[in-house]
């Protein structure tokens, strides 16, 4: 079975050989496992590790007063006017904001004049060959991601703010969430242009979860945020396209609204969160969404010896993956604590797993 029908038949909850992969990690860990294969590139590793989604980005090409990648990617200021700057810990080097720079605004044509970014600033010319390479020889699940309508507002206004206004002028929070919906929707439709329909699905995002529960309100979201999430969703979804949604945290009391908007895939699976156990999730919404993630990155992949990890992600997959609907990896990029034993473990019993 080649990766793609993997991945496919996976998502329709039909019959496979064994869960399919997908790979995302920090560039500490990129680093560790390019040195451990002896290999130049990412491309190898994920060929390598036998992974079956890739996922294709733009090149920025827009003005040079911007760093050109967006969020905890890239010191200095991304093309959204964020400017990020470097927090070091013992294990790896994580971009903070610095500036938000909406943070002083009072209206909302104040938004409306921002210079927003536009999806000309981007290069899709390469993604047709890029995608043909990595389906060389086998044809692979391909992704791209747009970006999302709640997590970048609030980069630009600042959280407290943000969620300030949310409650007390939703106009302002609304208009922000619509502007950057506006931008990423025109950037993927842009990337679909120009892969000459060679990408599978569209993914979207932003943390609406916190390890207790949800950031915001469910109604608040579903009045101020889910207009905006849903035309990242349902938009592509009617267009033929497979749909992707990260959000780390619990979210349950709005997975049925992510369903209804037309989501495929859910992810990180943050299973250690409250209400997001495997048993409930499968139970609840298994036969109608198919989870991505679940190996969690603060219980389970940087702390397990092997033996347990094998042992934990056999029962995530014996949970999750019953009749289909399971892709496993870690619940967020593997982070730079994780041994390369681990890591080689978790790919090792994944493709080893027989349904």
């Amino acid at each position: 079975m080649d990766a793609y029908t993997r991945v496919v038949k996976t998502i329709k909850h039909e019959t496979v050989d064994r869960p399919p992969t997908d790979f995302v990690a920090t560039p500490e860990v990129l680093e560790q496992l390019l040195k451990h294969f002896n290999v130049e590139s990412a491309f190898e590793v994920q060929n390598l590790l036998e992974i079956d989604m890739r996922w294709v980005y733009p090149k920025y090409i827009g003005p040079h007063e911007f760093s050109g990648a967006a969020g905890v990617a890239v010191e200095g200021k991304d093309f959204l006017g964020i400017v990020w700057k470097p927090v070091k810990n013992e294990f790896a080097t994580y971009n903070e904001i610095a500036v938000s720079p909406l943070a002083d605004i009072k209206s909302v044509k104040e938004v409306e004049d921002y210079n927003w970014p536009s999806a000309d600033w981007f290069d899709f010319s390469h993604l047709k060959e890029e995608i043909k390479r990595i389906n060389d020889k086998e044809r692979h699940f391909i992704g791209f991601f747009a970006g999302g309508a709640f997590e970048t507002p609030w980069y630009m206004r600042g959280m407290e703010n943000f969620l300030t206004d949310l409650l007390i002028q939703p106009e302002i929070a609304e208009a922000i969430s619509r502007k950057a919906r506006e931008f990423y929707k025109a950037r993927a439709l842009k990337a679909l242009e120009q892969s000459d329909g060679l990408i599978d699905m569209i993914g979207s995002g932003g943390d609406i979860g916190t390890q207790r529960g949800m950031m915001i309100s469910p109604e608040v979201w579903r009045k101020s945020i889910k207009p905006n999430t849903k035309e990242l969703i349902r938009s592509f979804k009617d267009m033929g396209y497979y749909t992707f949604y990260h959000s780390c945290g619990s979210l349950t009391p709005v997975i049925d609204d992510f369903i209804e908007m037309g989501l495929d895939i859910l992810d990180p699976i943050q299973i250690s969160a409250d209400g997001m156990e495997p048993e409930n999730l499968k139970a609840e919404f298994g036969d109608r969404l198919t989870f991505h993630g679940g190996v969690d990155e603060q219980t389970m992949l940087p702390v397990l010896p092997p033996s347990e990890l094998e042992l934990e992600i056999v029962r995530l997959i014996d949970t999750l993956g019953r009749n289909g609907g399971y892709i496993p990896c870690a619940a967020h990029a593997i982070q730079p604590d994780t041994s390369i034993e681990n890591i080689i473990t978790m790919y090792e019993t994944i493709r080893n797993y027989q349904y």
